[in-house]
């Protein structure tokens, strides 16, 4: 075995480590990516350990000065690293001691690996949460001032992929802008849970030297401690719940992507996304696929899986921290790097989209769009509903023979079908009259789209001037 491996725990051992098992148990290779956030945590905790006394202000401000030292060296990819010390801990501790000595020691005085990495993990997922954040509010913000653009650009709603009424492209979008928005606020939910502190369990019992978590906690920018400390070690359920908000997320931005795609054929032809998003193809020329909203529909799956690890990580566990624990790190990392890619990549593209406000229109006219409206009027006209219906669906067969829409038969042929029918008819039958009928909150209408594109404005103002 290594000198370093016993510096770390090899005391108890008699032999040293199967070099297979010393590369099958260590972390190294990616947890390393947390270094900032353990020394973050190191420099927090010898801080503390120096107010109450169980570190001098010097051997406090050598630890200090050489985790400066050691971070510069990471960052400059001149530091040492070693599968021998298998985690990230290990190698800034050894290198420490390396640097100022048996004060290098001391600094895990007070502390295990064990509520070490779980508050790691907490530092290094709170800040990708805000990254996060402020790539939704830039997705939400490109998706309110597309709505607002569009506010009156007509395209046919769908139910069953079927053409049903005529909706504006901005109600549309707003659409998806209230799909982020709730997972912007699940985010921010799931933060508060984050952001809770395991330092100071130590092992998994606490520690016996007379530490102050709260100090700690307030020097990390923590809420507060965590309150048991065998909780605080073993449960990653934080970690699962931001997975769980993620699936959300990409369940939303795969059904956006899959809308792209559609939108984007010669058989819709509804957007064009700049070429910028897309790509061509190796033997048709003429090909512009869009790969972006493909690869963020297929990148959903992804996330799904790792949350599933995740689940499945925990469900058998008893307590309190396991070696299985390790396995946490790489779904997670994953799930943050996937969701930081699709965000960024649908964030800049969103406020990039042409509508194709003539194919869009052309589509609403046909399928009879405006069939529920003309129920509507006859409902209005003193006909009971199951009446109209039928005598609608007669009207739409007609147009079916005769290859009209609706709002192309004349008045003699729609009052075939029932004399309640007036001139008036074709104040509902256009595509315009039947959008602006929908004047409510929530509704259609241009002037209900603008005014729910500025509530959302407001709202997610609100919401930044909160974090901030």
């Amino acid at each position: 075995m290594s000198q370093q491996t016993n510096q770390s725990w090899g005391g108890r051992f008699s032999e040293p480590t199967d070099a297979f098992v010393e590369q099958f148990t260590a972390s190294v290779n990616f947890d390393r990516r947390l270094f900032h956030h353990d020394i973050r945590g190191s420099i927090a905790h010898a801080t503390m350990l120096a107010r109450v006394g169980v570190l001098t202000l010097d051997e406090r401000d050598a630890i200090i000065q050489g985790l400066g030292e050691i971070e510069r060296e990471i960052e400059e990819g001149a530091f040492p690293w070693s599968v021998a010390l298998e985690d990230v801990h290990m190698n800034i501790e050894a290198r420490l001691t390396e640097k100022i000595g048996i004060t290098g020691k001391k600094l895990h005085t007070g502390r295990s690996r064990n509520d070490q990495i779980a508050t790691d993990i907490r530092l290094y997922l709170r800040d990708e949460i805000d990254a996060i954040d402020a790539e939704l509010a830039r997705l939400r913000d490109g998706l309110i001032e597309l709505a607002t653009r569009e506010a009156d650009t007509i395209m046919p709603g769908f139910t069953h992929l079927q053409t049903a009424q005529p909706v504006t492209f901005g109600h549309h979008l707003l659409a998806w802008q209230e799909m982020v928005a709730r997972d912007h606020e699940r985010l921010r939910d799931c933060r508060k849970r984050v952001n809770v502190m395991p330092l100071g369990a130590a092992a998994l019992a606490g520690t016996t030297y007379p530490i102050d978590r709260h100090v700690t906690a307030e020097l990390l920018g923590f809420e507060r401690p965590a309150e048991n400390s065998l909780d605080a070690v073993s449960d990653r359920d934080f970690a699962i719940e931001f997975a769980a908000l993620a699936s959300l997320l990409l369940m939303h931005l795969s059904r956006m992507s899959e809308e792209l795609v559609l939108w984007t054929s010669a058989q819709f032809d509804f957007i064009d996304l700049p070429d910028r998003f897309c790509t061509g193809s190796s033997i048709m020329p003429q090909k512009k696929n869009p790969d972006v909203p493909e690869l963020v529909r297929g990148k959903s799956g992804r996330v799904y899986g790792h949350l599933m690890s995740l689940l499945t990580l925990m469900k058998s566990q008893p307590l309190a921290y396991n070696k299985d624990n390790q396995e946490d790190k790489e779904p997670l990392f994953d799930t943050l790097d996937t969701v930081k890619g699709c965000l960024r990549a649908f964030a800049d593209m969103i406020p990039a989209i042409e509508a194709k406000a003539d194919s869009m229109y052309e589509a609403a006219r046909r399928g009879f769009s405006t069939a529920t409206d003309l129920a509507d009027y006859l409902v209005r006209a003193g006909v009971a509903f199951r009446d109209a219906h039928e005598i609608v669906g007669q009207s739409v067969a007609y147009g079916i023979e005769q290859g009209k829409d609706l709002s192309e038969m004349t008045l003699e042929e729609l009052r075939q079908f029932s004399d309640a029918i007036g001139e008036d008819v074709f104040e509902v039958l256009t595509l315009e009259g039947s959008v602006a009928a929908r004047n409510h909150i929530g509704g259609t209408a241009p002037d209900q789209v603008r005014a729910a594109a500025q509530r959302a404005r407001d709202a997610l103002s609100a919401l930044m001037e909160e974090r901030a």
